[in-house]
């Protein structure tokens, strides 16, 4: 079964406090938070206040994805007030073993991102000490977008190399276009914590709509 992590990029803003209860109570594992920051995507989104606000109030893991350029310039700042997972983009930074040195010595677990444009072999030289590659299964940057079907190839490859090797512990994240008809060929190629944020939020029942992702890939 499949760990649901909800973005709050399709939260409500005004009752964020409210939405994010709400999914803590149905049991997902993880918070995700986009950071945007208007470069390295169109969009702009949350700061490190935010995480700062959101940590006392709920006991996910909070996955904070850092989709802005030159990461490493802010790494600390949101170690510091609570992040538990930082991912950086391999497209973002020319440093990525660098940024991931920083993560790691923060305590914080080390995520690389990549987007569907980018080949896993990009990012082959650094698996071994990352917590979790982030597979983008739409282009970075707004939500509600449809799920690219191509990504499913990345997702296998990583699984085959994180079979293949001993010292690769890292879990396959994958988000956009998530829901529980896509979630299921993910699952199956290798992935093990998705993303939901549309599908989540935009429900009248959020509760039900990560119960429909879990239930879809109990098998």
């Amino acid at each position: 079964m499949i760990k649901v992590a909800p973005s709050i990029l399709s939260a409500d803003y005004v009752n964020l406090q409210k939405s994010i209860e709400e999914v803590d109570k149905a049991g997902a594992e993880i918070l995700h938070i986009d950071i945007m920051d208007g470069m390295f995507v169109p969009s702009i989104s949350y700061g490190p206040g935010w995480v700062k606000a959101i940590r006392p109030i709920t006991k996910m893991e909070l996955d904070c994805h850092l989709m802005i350029e030159n990461p490493e310039r802010y790494i600390d700042v949101f170690a510091d007030n609570g992040a538990d997972i930082i991912g950086v983009h391999v497209e973002a930074t020319q440093h990525i073993h660098r940024a991931l040195q920083m993560i790691k010595a923060k305590g914080v677990k080390a995520e690389v991102v990549i987007n569907p444009g980018t080949p896993v072999s990009l990012i082959k030289p650094i698996l071994y000490m990352i917590d979790q590659v982030l597979v983008m299964t739409v282009n970075p940057g707004f939500g509600g977008q449809k799920f690219i079907p191509e990504t499913i190839g990345k997702i296998k490859q990583l699984d085959r190399l994180r079979n293949e090797h001993d010292n690769y512990n890292y879990d396959i994240e994958i988000d956009g276009g998530v829901n529980n008809k896509t979630v299921v060929k993910a699952y199956e190629a290798g992935a093990n914590v998705a993303v939901a944020g549309s599908y989540v939020f935009d429900a009248e029942d959020p509760a039900a709509r990560i119960n429909a992702i879990r239930e879809a890939t109990n098998f």
